[in-house]
């Protein structure tokens, strides 16, 4: 077939397109006509496409370009065919309704328990405490007999920790046992307190929040990781009487009005003498959590002189005060990831 041949049936099969999609009277006329001139298997664009074969090999190049160009012009000719018609033939759900009000979307929230610790750090900055982490992987050292926990007693027990089957390796490529014992995942954020005391000379006043693990069997109020906040404060002349200070101080800020605390003897090996705190709230005393001074013991193993400075420290649960805050009654809810449950808070 000879070039002027075949980009004569170009401008005819242009011509035709002009007066059919011209002559569409509704959206339904319009697709046919769509069809007809650009289908992708029977229009008729896609046979003139087919007869280029046809065309000289020389004069095949040219034939492509004015096939480009007439292609150009029938999907031109189409789009202005179905102005005519509204945005409904241009494929718009005819369900639509633009006078509607626009959908708002749904703005993500922190985790309660993540709101719960921001909360906690405002409170205790506002007390003088800065945040201090650690590593989740602790060893036996820290994790214990920093902590005056000896070897028998029973909080070191494999069936109340998550040790780890793991070991160092030194430079002879041999595995040796960890400087500071096995390893495990913490079970208390205490270990934060050890690390900061062996690089920082008193006074100190810090917390430490994070996540710790024991294998506790699972219910409604025990969960096998849960998050803990840990304070320590260490100067000289430190009391009893500071400590009650500072926790009366943080309840009455999270919890609203003038809480009252107080202490029931207890023990920790970490701390001498050792308080169980509760507060009063709502007319119930609810537990604290565990407190008091600073063992001796844990001054030496630091490298402080406990003839010199003194000191408190006091633990609690996250997520307890959590859920006593928002009336949760079942810590799982806090970990299955409903956002039905979690978009409340």
């Amino acid at each position: 077939m000879a070039l002027a041949d075949f980009i004569d049936s170009l401008d005819t099969l242009v011509d035709d397109a002009k007066s059919v999609f011209g002559a569409a009277e509704n959206e339904a006329a319009l697709e046919e006509a769509r069809v007809e001139f650009l289908g992708a298997k029977k229009g008729k664009l896609k046979a003139a496409q087919k007869g280029m074969g046809a065309v000289d090999k020389t004069e095949r190049p040219a034939a492509g370009k004015r096939l480009n160009e007439v292609k150009g012009q029938l999907e031109s000719l189409f789009e202005s065919a179905k102005s005519r018609f509204g945005t409904e033939a241009a494929g718009a759900d005819d369900t639509f309704d633009p006078t509607l009000p626009g959908a708002s979307f749904r703005i993500g929230k922190l985790h309660p328990i993540t709101q719960t610790i921001e909360e906690l750090k405002d409170i205790m900055g506002r007390l003088g405490f800065s945040v201090a982490h650690g590593p989740e992987i602790e060893d036996e050292r820290h994790n214990f007999e920093a902590l005056n926990i000896p070897p028998e007693h029973p909080s070191r027990d494999p069936l109340d920790n998550f040790y780890l089957a793991c070991a160092q390796q030194g430079q002879d490529g041999n595995e040796r046992e960890q400087t500071g014992g096995a390893l495990l995942m913490r079970s208390q954020t205490s270990t934060v307190q050890i690390r900061v005391m062996e690089k920082t000379p008193p006074p100190i006043r810090i917390i430490s929040l994070g996540r710790v693990y024991r294998p506790d069997a699972v219910d409604a109020t025990h969960y096998p990781m849960f998050h803990q906040m840990e304070g320590l404060l260490v100067d000289e002349g430190i009391t009893m009487a500071d400590l009650k200070s500072v926790l009366r101080m943080f309840a009455s800020n999270y919890l609203g009005g003038d809480v009252e605390v107080r202490f029931r003897p207890s023990f920790f090996p970490f701390t001498e003498p050792s308080v169980e705190a509760d507060y009063l709230w709502n007319g119930d005393w609810i537990e604290f959590g565990g407190a008091g001074m600073v063992d001796p013991n844990v001054f030496k193993a630091v490298g402080y002189d406990p003839e010199k400075v003194t000191g408190f420290a006091f633990g609690l649960g996250v997520e307890r005060l959590c859920m006593r805050r928002h009336n949760i009654t079942d810590i799982r809810n806090l970990y299955k990831n409903d956002v039905r449950f979690l978009h409340q808070f």
